[in-house]
């Protein structure tokens, strides 16, 4: 494969990866931000500390857990392996370690776009006899429309950037778990593959400006949405 080809496939193998770890990561961040901002209850910290764990702790040893748990020697790994399920030095696992390292990010930003809608909307709306799930659809979303936005595009964003916990648990093997961050640290270690660096760094900024504009636009049109309503 040419090094113009490897470039090209690790940002395709990139944007796929954070795709699905965006897809699959917002419901999860959205109820469990409604959990600590709407929700009192006995270990709400030690939540809170466990979705922020991987903020704090070095990526690598996220990457080493993983594989610890879902290696295809360890007991849970053998018994997805079985049912076909595959995460060790695959894509997919690149998709769990991209869900991991930006859900405490997403839900960040989703439970403080939650704690700025007054409770006494949703009362008012409950008073009225509309269900909760209609409460929620019809009052919340609409106003937390723009954090969950926010959370989707740095989630995203930190998919894309993912270097560490990736590369310990998936690895490095081109056109099958070299994602961007990792194609440029391989590059970087070839003699005269500064160039090839540079061209894929360009190609993360040109990727991560495109998600912030389009995500501007969307807060945007949301916002006015809203106000108009």
């Amino acid at each position: 494969m040419s090094a113009d080809a490897a470039a090209w496939e690790a940002l395709r193998l990139s944007l796929w990866v954070s795709l699905w770890a965006t897809l699959l990561a917002v419901p999860l961040a959205l109820w469990v931000a409604w959990i600590l901002a709407r929700r009192d209850f006995r270990g709400k910290a030690l939540l809170s500390a466990a979705v922020h764990l991987p903020l704090v702790l070095p990526p690598i040893v996220t990457g080493y857990l993983l594989l610890i748990l879902f290696g295809r020697t360890a007991p849970l790994g053998r018994a997805l392996d079985s049912i076909g399920i595959t995460f060790a030095f695959h894509w997919s696992g690149a998709v769990l370690a991209a869900i991991i390292m930006g859900f405490p990010l997403m839900v960040r930003a989703m439970r403080l776009a939650i704690e700025a809608v007054d409770p006494k909307l949703e009362e008012a709306a409950a008073t009225l006899g509309a269900p909760r799930w209609s409460v929620f659809g019809r009052v919340t979303l609409p106003l937390i429309a723009p954090g969950i936005l926010a959370g989707a595009v740095m989630g995203f964003a930190k998919a894309m950037g993912e270097f560490g916990a990736t590369i310990t648990f998936v690895a490095n093997i081109p056109g099958q778990t070299q994602t961007l961050p990792s194609a440029i640290w391989s590059a970087l270690q070839i003699p005269g593959g500064e160039h090839q660096a540079v061209i894929m760094v360009l190609m993360a900024c040109a990727v991560a400006m495109a998600a912030v504009l389009a995500s501007e636009s969307l807060a945007r049109r949301v916002a006015t949405r809203i106000a108009g309503a």
